[in-house]
């Protein structure tokens, strides 16, 4: 099997190659800045690695959710119309209309290649943040990629810990893993993202799995950082499985 070739832009956006496919997780391109949502102000403290011209067309963008700037910017959003294909809640896909398309969790499409190659993408479960906050978050979905590695790739999205990322690791072979993990905290004492123990316990219910960290930095509401996520997993014994992505700067895998 040929490597996954993996390339963080910044935040929660990175490329990814697998098979012949490119795809693109949540478009986040605009410069350092501040955001107004209705009760939070968001600051982004870091610029984009690539812009939009250097990624290029991608077969897919994997857009957990579109109600947060920090998942999709408005450079983010102008992208949008480069992708063959657009994949998120469907929520998100009523909002954003034209060719965006909705998926529930467990909802299955598949991308293919003229050369028949083809790849399966399923909608996951996500919660972001603690149980109860669906109504203030909004909907949230993640991803498992399978078809062109001998194991899936799982995108989690902005969630925590919960019983639908065990449900995930339950129901699929999942060679890497992708967690938003930047422990997000905006308007209250909990998290919203996958903190260092969130990220830990997703590794052990995903036995053997790499662990490639996305969201851990870039913003100010980011309250743990890639540093956390090494000095924690060293000292747990399992520091080999975790890989940090440098921004611009690809890193193949191979998945045995």
């Amino acid at each position: 099997m040929p490597p996954i070739r993996l390339t963080l832009v910044g935040g929660p956006t990175a490329v990814i190659e697998t098979g012949g496919f490119r795809l693109l997780t949540d478009p986040t391109f605009d410069p350092p800045g501040e955001y107004e949502l209705p009760h939070v102000t968001l600051v982004k403290t870091m610029g984009p690695a690539l812009g939009p011209s250097e990624i290029g067309t991608v077969d897919a963008v994997l857009l957990s959710h579109d109600q947060h700037s920090d998942n999709l910017d408005n450079s983010g959003r102008a992208f949008l119309g480069n992708a063959k294909r657009v994949l998120t809640t469907a929520a998100g896909a009523s909002r954003l209309g034209g060719h965006v398309e909705g998926l529930a969790p467990w909802d299955s499409v598949t991308l293919s290649q003229p050369d028949g190659s083809r790849l399966t993408v399923t909608g996951t479960p996500a919660r972001h943040g603690p149980a109860g906050i669906e109504p203030m978050a909004g909907d949230v979905i993640g991803f498992v990629l399978e078809g062109v590695a001998r194991r899936a790739i799982y995108v989690t999205g902005d969630t925590v810990w919960y019983d639908g990322v065990a449900e995930v690791a339950r129901r699929f072979d999942v060679g890497l893993v992708m967690p938003f993990a930047g422990s997000a905290q905006t308007r209250g004492p909990f998290h919203l993202t996958m903190d260092v123990n969130d990220t830990i316990e997703t590794a052990r219910a995903f036995p053997g799995a790499l662990i490639v960290p996305l969201h851990c930095d870039g913003w100010q509401h980011f309250k743990q950082s890639g540093a956390d996520l090494r000095g924690s997993f060293d000292a747990l014994g399992f520091g080999d499985r975790l890989r940090m992505l440098e921004p611009g700067r690809p890193l193949e895998i191979m998945l045995d």
